[in-house]
């Protein structure tokens, strides 16, 4: 990978001043940790709309198929939060980058160095192999 992943200040401003997620892999299964971060995320005032296969009402957020789809609802959000495989991570990073979002988080263990560069080479910031609700208490509180 030649560009950066987000830093912890960048990181910091990324969970202070979005406001807009979608969540790739939420669905309303309350043992998954997609359900728990995506609650997490509500708590701190952020607008969590589900992306998932069955586009599944979750924490009370209507939930699409795809990014393209919640993109034409919401608009571009400020994080792509993806909750999948990292063989399958670089589609969804891809989706993000089409339809510009400021950022694509990765959550922990999910991990694909060429769809990070391309998000980095989009102009966006990439989150890698990190959790909002870890890194929250950590860089804010």
């Amino acid at each position: 990978m030649t560009g950066s992943l987000a830093t912890d200040d960048q990181i910091r401003d990324l969970l202070t001043d979005s406001r807009l997620w979608f969540v790739v892999g939420l669905g309303d299964n309350p043992g998954r940790p997609a359900y728990g971060v995506a609650r997490f995320l509500l708590d701190l005032g952020k607008t969590v709309v589900p992306i998932h296969p069955r586009a599944e009402t979750v924490h009370g957020n209507e939930g699409f198929a795809s990014i393209a789809d919640a993109s034409r609802v919401h608009g571009p959000p400020d994080v792509v939060d993806v909750f999948i495989r990292s063989d399958r991570a670089g589609e969804f990073a891809d989706d993000a980058i089409d339809v510009v979002a400021a950022a694509v988080w990765f959550q922990l263990n999910v991990i694909d160095a060429n769809a990070a560069q391309r998000v980095i080479d989009a102009g966006m910031l990439m989150v890698m192999d990190r959790c909002p609700a870890i890194d929250y208490p950590r860089l804010v509180t």
